[in-house]
């Protein structure tokens, strides 16, 4: 026994020596990183060490100063490892991460040095440089084999981070393509287009071929790239189209699961003053039709928008549908309704876990997207099923109020908990916002129900006020550093704040146009934070 502990010392002692010393110039290692494509996906491959070892894969909110530095843990999102010398890189992550390898042995940590730290958004052709060549592409075609009538529905890909779209009709290809001026052979242009989708007026027109093309505007007025290719559009002036709003929110594709509070969104048609939106029981009996279904069973009117937020709970289970129609300023019905979209609850799904809070939980974003565009809700981005059971506009009050009603019926083991940024900035003091989450808590646990709290995200007044010409209370970070030092003394809590926080302890501007919603890059952070940290929080 003496002898093998005495050679298990001696391996240990050279082990040491190895990792410690310059042999086999282990001190001045330094991991080379390259990115290849493969099948859609990125992979992070290094140079191999010539020594047994593992290696760290360190995903950062900001670079590294040097190869030596040793980063602070809310500078790492998540830490991976592994004994290979590739990594595939998840597409979810922000482009605003920097992705660095180290090799680790049992002594030093690391060994040698870390590598060259690289940027995300280098690696997905996102950066400033190639940001100003993005561009649209059109989704929807009318050929000269395939005419549209007069007043055509045009679509394209949407724009992460524009806040409306320039659309413009020229009577010949224009002489400045992928530019950002319009064009000399202009018709007319409108910057009254708020989704990817216009419903163009030709009528007045008598030539049948037309070109068109699109770009995105920032919040500031200025463009996200270029305009996007010309496209041909030709037009029948015989053919006889109703007018048909188009839905673009659509639940029931792939893995996404109905939120609590649907949102219904689609995109205008010409002439429209107003909406109507109804819930079905049963696809309509009469599609393509111009009067309500016999099978309503809750409707709304919304005045000039392309979105509609329900304000009931879907939670009894079944398949409904929903469909909207355009009504003229008298309230006549203008065109036909919209297609039926299927939506469908199923309480099952909320039964491993849910997100529960206010507008940051509920989605939407960048000022002219809704929770209906799933890219800017965090729960698309998480490793695990949930339920979305956020209520834009609700307080930490109205949480509490809500919770029997809108969580119990789905029994979710975990529960994702962030709210009070509504009370705070509105004035409501850090004790009700306390008191409020100690209620929710004390429910969940009285239900067999895990509370996972969320710290509080930090927020921009100067950028809500521009945004929505609202006023912030004045106190609003000392409010927020008190609930989240509450939370920080909860058992299960996750802690954003830290990773979102700028030079003056507010929202940094690149996560949030509208200082208060994160946008897409704030949503994939929240959750790639979430899932760094669910292991922990779950077991």
């Amino acid at each position: 026994m003496k002898r093998i502990l005495s050679l298990l010392l001696v391996l240990l002692f050279f082990i040491f020596l190895t990792e410690k010393s310059g042999i086999m110039g282990l001190s001045t290692f330094r991991p080379e990183i390259e990115v290849t494509q493969e099948a859609n996906e990125y992979v992070l491959s290094w140079s191999e060490i010539p020594y047994l070892a593992y290696y760290e894969v360190e995903v950062l909110t900001i670079p590294a100063d040097s190869a030596q530095q040793i980063t602070s843990a809310n500078q790492r999102i998540v830490k991976y490892q592994t004994w290979d010398n590739k990594l595939t890189i998840d597409q979810t992550f922000p482009f605003r991460t920097f992705w660095r390898v180290s090799a680790h042995g049992l002594f030093s940590h690391p060994i040698g040095s870390y590598s060259n730290t690289i940027n995300l958004a280098q690696i997905l052709g996102t950066t400033a440089e190639d940001f100003s060549k993005i561009k649209p592409a059109a989704t929807s075609h009318y050929t000269q084999s395939n005419p549209s009538a007069a007043q055509p529905m045009l679509t394209w890909t949407v724009i992460p981070g524009a806040v409306y779209y320039e659309i413009e009709f020229l009577n010949s290809p224009p002489e400045n393509p992928n530019d950002i001026t319009l064009s000399e052979h202009k018709i007319f242009s409108s910057r009254e287009v708020f989704t990817n989708g216009y419903n163009a007026d030709l009528s007045k027109y008598t030539e049948s071929h037309f070109y068109w093309r699109v770009r995105a505007i920032d919040n500031n007025d200025n463009p996200i790239g270029v305009f996007s290719d010309a496209t041909d559009i030709y037009i029948d002036h015989s053919l006889k189209q109703p007018l048909k709003p188009q839905t673009t929110s659509k639940y029931d594709l792939g893995q996404h699961t109905t939120p609590l509070y649907p949102v219904y969104s689609w995109i205008p048609i010409i002439g429209t003053k107003q909406y109507e939106i109804e819930v079905l029981s049963q696809a309509p009996e009469n599609p393509n039709g111009t009067t309500p279904s016999i099978y309503r069973i809750w409707h709304k009117e919304v005045n000039d928008a392309l979105d509609c937020y329900d304000e009931i709970a879907r939670i009894t289970p079944g398949t409904y549908f929903w469909r909207v129609r355009g009504l003229d300023q008298y309230g006549n019905t203008l065109g036909v309704f919209s297609d039926a979209e299927q939506v469908t609850v199923d309480l099952k799904k909320g039964n491993y876990s849910a997100t529960f809070g206010d507008s940051i939980t509920h989605g939407g974003g960048a000022i002219s997207y809704s929770p209906a565009d799933l890219e800017y809700s965090f729960q698309t981005y998480l490793n695990f099923p949930t339920v979305n059971l956020g209520k834009s506009g609700d307080t930490s009050q109205s949480m509490a109020a809500r919770f029997d009603k809108d969580v119990l019926p789905y029994n979710p083991r975990f529960l994702i908990i962030l709210g009070g940024t509504n009370s705070l900035r509105g004035g409501i003091s850090s004790t009700q916002v306390i008191s409020d989450l100690t209620v929710i808590r004390d429910k969940c646990l009285a239900a067999g129900i895990r509370p996972i709290f969320l710290t509080l995200p930090p927020i921009n007044p100067a950028a809500i006020e521009r945004a929505f010409k609202e006023e912030t209370s004045p106190n609003w970070r000392e409010e927020f550093d008190a609930v989240n030092r509450f939370i920080r003394q909860q058992r299960y809590f996750i802690d954003l704040d830290p990773y979102f926080i700028d030079a003056k302890r507010e929202l940094a501007d690149h996560y949030a146009i509208d200082g208060l919603h994160p946008d897409i890059e704030g949503k994939k952070l929240i959750a790639q934070i979430i899932n760094a940290h669910w292991e922990r929080v779950t077991r």
